[in-house]
């Protein structure tokens, strides 16, 4: 198997793998995000639209850290810089 080929199949791995983990993770912390602003809400409805403010803000700060993931993996897949410095 040549070098380049071996490269391909671990780029393919690692990122296969980033992508997993860096999807299950923001959306775990999303669902416990929101399950614990709905027993917040529950408790003291009279700050409800605040918490409802602050659970957006948080839902959106946890989904661009997933972006991020995905867009450093599209360019580890596509445009891989390690492939110049490695001379494949």
């Amino acid at each position: 198997m040549s070098e380049a080929a071996r490269f391909a199949i671990v780029t393919t791995i690692v990122v296969g793998a980033a992508t997993v983990l860096g999807s299950i993770i923001p959306t775990l912390m999303e669902g416990r995000a929101v399950v614990r602003a709905f027993d917040n809400m529950a408790r003291q409805p009279s700050v409800a639209d605040r918490i409802r403010g602050l659970l957006f803000v948080v839902m959106a700060i946890l989904e661009s850290g997933a972006i991020y993931v995905l867009l450093i993996c599209l360019i580890l897949l596509f445009a891989n810089p390690f492939r110049e410095m490695l001379g494949l």
